[in-house]
């Protein structure tokens, strides 16, 4: 680096104390259905990553997860459309696909905003496998929704045509559900480790990993799946001690009765509020629920804080202004 020029060194010698694992959802990527392009996803991902930029200047250690759902039904819709003309692309290599794609989108732009703020700490794309049970119930019973939303008329369309399993997504639309079998295994997380030790910031478990089989002779293949994001990153931040644990949704917080009258967000939770809010059945399965779920998970497990809230909240969410704050 050119020694005359004013930089920020945030590296080494234990400055940067805490770890943060920092989920991204994959709808946070497209705002709205005018905008989904992959110039419009690129400026989603910008606008993230200034947020995750100032936490980045806090002194935290850096690992940044996020979803592909409407990613990884984009690439099978194509796939799908040219079967007459080429070949289709395996479920697992979709979401290998979205790993490296997004994973450029969220590396650059955060680069870019880094070296913007005169903070030099590089940043490290990971194109990661997570192992699963090829025994794990999912695979009998596919619950993961991927893909855009359709109508009714569409999702029966595809339901007879490509054999699709459709289901109905929170009252927002029909998406197309695949097997969602539970992480075992982050193969690549040494990596991950190393990276962080040595103060880069690191993008991995993107839509939450290519699911991945152990085989008899001791070697790895892919299987057609995608993991819950939510549960992997969990699942990471558990592993690699994680102080914080931060979802990046939709919501400013999270709420009960969520769109109903009463509607009640909240600032605080402990892990016995959590459980008790979910056994009421104020979070719906396809949307909140596993958040809260991980949530949980991670805190049971080592973890000291789960923040909840939207991405251009993240600031003021560190320092308790905003977000939902859930401890043990």
């Amino acid at each position: 680096m050119d020694a005359g020029r004013d930089w920020i060194f945030l590296k080494g010698g234990g400055a940067m104390k805490k770890t943060a694992v920092i989920a991204v959802g994959g709808n946070s990527l497209i705002t709205d259905s005018r905008h989904m392009s992959v110039l419009d996803q690129y400026r989603a991902a910008g606008d993230t990553s200034h947020h995750i930029a100032a936490i980045v200047a806090e002194g935290y250690r850096i690992v940044i997860t996020h979803g592909n759902g409407p990613q990884v039904g984009f690439i099978l819709l194509r796939s799908e459309l040219a079967k007459e003309m080429l070949h289709q692309v395996p479920l697992e290599s979709c979401v290998a696909d979205t790993q490296g794609a997004i994973g450029y989108q969220v590396a650059q732009t955060l680069s870019n905003e880094l070296r913007r703020r005169r903070v030099d700490i590089p940043v490290a794309v990971v194109v990661t496998q997570v192992v699963v049970d090829p025994a794990d119930p999912a695979f009998d019973n596919p619950s993961k929704p991927i893909g855009p939303f359709y109508s009714a008329e569409d999702a029966e369309e595809h339901r007879r045509e490509q054999g699709w399993t459709m289901k109905e997504d929170a009252g927002r639309g029909w998406r197309r559900v695949v097997p969602s079998p539970r992480p075992l295994e982050i193969v690549e997380e040494p990596v991950i480790e190393t990276l962080l030790r040595n103060d880069v910031i690191v993008v991995a478990v993107g839509g939450g990993g290519i699911p991945v089989i152990w085989r008899e002779d001791g070697t790895l293949q892919g299987i057609a799946a995608v993991i819950d994001k939510d549960k992997a990153s969990c699942l990471l931040a558990k592993n690699i001690g994680a102080d914080l644990f931060i979802i990046s949704t939709a919501v400013d917080k999270v709420a009960l009765n969520f769109g109903k009258p009463d509607q009640k967000e909240i600032d605080h939770m402990t892990v016995a509020d959590a459980k008790k809010y979910m056994e009421e059945g104020h979070f719906a399965p396809g949307s909140m629920q596993p958040k809260i779920a991980a949530a949980i998970d991670f805190l049971e497990n080592g973890g000291k804080e789960v923040i909840i809230t939207q991405p251009h909240l993240l600031e003021d969410a560190i320092h308790g202004k905003n977000g939902t704050h859930i401890v043990p």
